[in-house]
C-alpha cells in the first residue's frame, strides 16, 4: 500500500545523497508507513495518493534517526549490510543524516491543507520526543541499573512515539473523528512498545540472517534492553550479573563467550519467557485500544501480527 518510488534524492553532490540512497535501498519492513496508509484506508475507505507522501516522510525520518544511531552505537551492519558511517565515514553520516531529516520534513509538509498543521505539529513533537528517548538510551549506558520504570519510559519515547504518531497522522488524513484519532495512537504507542521488547529479545536469541544485524550486540555493548533490566530485577546477585555483562570482548572468541554467559543468566532467571509474555501483553493492549472504533480492525490484527509474531 506505501509506494517507495515517492522517495528520491537529487543526484548531486553524490557523496552527500548516496548514503541516503544506499540506506532506502537496503529496504526494511516499512513499518511506519505501512501503520500510516492502514490506518488511512481504514477511515477514507480507499488509498488517495494524498496519503503517501506523508507516510514516505515517516519512513525517511525514521531512516534519519538510524543513520545518526549507528554511529552513537558504533553498529557495524544495518540489515545485514555496512552502515553509513562504516561504508564512508561518521562526517558523511551525520551530514546525510541531518539532510535526510530537512527531506522528511519536505514529505510532511505535503499533507492536505484541511489537516496540515494538525499533523506536522504531531510530527514536530514526535521528533523531538524520539530524540528525548536516544538520550535517556545514551544516560543508561553510564548507569549500573535502571528500573524498568525508566527503561519504558525510554523506549516510549524512542520507538512507540513514532509508530504512535504514524497511526494518527494516517488516522487524522483520513478522516477520522478526533476520539477514534486518539485510539489509533494509543494502538501505535502499545504496539510500539511491545515491537521494541520483541527486538530486545530478538537481539539475544533471534536469527542474525532474518535480524538483519549480528546476534548479541546489545551484550556486547552493555546496552540496557529490556531483558537486561528484567535480569537485574529477578536476580539475587545483582554484582554476579554485572561482572559478567560487564566484560570487555577485545576479540571475537571473548565477544562469543561473553554472549553465551549473559543469555546462560537469562535463561536461568526466565528472562525469555518473561519477555515473551510482556510482547503479548502490550499486542492485547494495542488491540483493547481500539476494540470500540467504528470500523472493521481487522487491518490492525493483522499488522500487530505481522509485527510481534516474530518474537512469541
Amino acid at each position: 500500500m506505501f509506494d517507495e518510488k515517492i522517495i528520491s534524492f537529487p543526484e548531486n553532490p553524490a557523496g552527500l545523497y548516496d548514503p541516503l540512497r544506499y540506506m532506502i535501498a537496503i529496504g526494511g519492513k516499512r513499518i511506519r508507513p505501512t501503520l500510516c496508509t492502514t490506518a488511512y484506508k481504514m477511515f477514507h475507505g480507499i488509498l488517495e495518493p494524498e496519503i503517501q507522501a506523508p507516510a514516505a516522510g515517516l519512513e525517511v525520518f525514521h531512516t534519519f534517526t538510524l543513520i545518526h544511531d549507528d554511529i552513537m552505537d558504533r553498529s557495524p551492519l544495518r540489515r545485514g549490510v555496512p552502515t553509513v558511517w562504516k561504508k564512508w565515514n561518521e562526517d558523511t553520516a551525520i551530514l546525510s543524516g541531518d539532510v535526510m531529516l530537512i527531506e522528511a520534513y519536505k514529505l510532511m509538509g505535503k499533507t492536505p491543507e484541511r489537516c496540515r498543521s494538525a499533523v506536522l505539529d504531531l510530527f514536530s513533537k514526535t521528533a523531538a520526543q524520539v530524540c528525548e528517548g536516544q538520550q535517556y538510551d545514551m544516560d543508561f549506558e553510564n548507569l549500573s541499573t535502571v528500573s524498568m520504570g525508566s527503561y519504558s519510559m525510554m523506549i516510549g519515547l524512542k520507538t512507540a512515539v513514532l509508530l504512535a504518531c504514524a497511526a494518527k497522522t494516517g488516522a487524522i488524513i483520513g478522516g477520522a473523528s478526533p476520539e477514534d484519532c486518539e485510539a489509533m495512537y494509543r494502538y501505535g504507542y502499545d504496539l510500539g512498545m511491545a515491537f521494541q521488547i520483541a527486538d530486545d529479545y530478538l537481539d539475544a536469541y533471534g536469527d542474525e540472517k532474518v535480524f538483519g544485524k549480528p546476534i548479541g550486540g546489545d551484550i556486547i555493548n552493555r546496552k540496557k534492553s529490556w531483558l537486561t533490566v528484567r535480569a537485574l530485577e529477578k536476580t539475587s546477585n545483582q554484582e554476579a550479573f554485572l561482572k559478567a555483562f560487564d566484560e570487555d570482548c577485545p576479540d571475537e572468541a571473548a565477544a562469543h563467550k561473553k554472549i553465551e554467559t549473559v543469555k546462560r543468566l537469562y535463561d536461568s532467571l526466565g528472562v525469555p519467557d518473561d519477555a515473551r509474555a510482556e510482547i503479548l501483553r502490550y499486542t492485547n493492549l494495542a488491540m483493547n485500544d481500539v476494540e470500540n472504533l467504528r470500523c472493521d480492525t481487522a487491518p490492525l490484527l493483522a499488522f500487530a501480527e505481522k509485527l510481534t509474531g516474530r518474537a512469541r
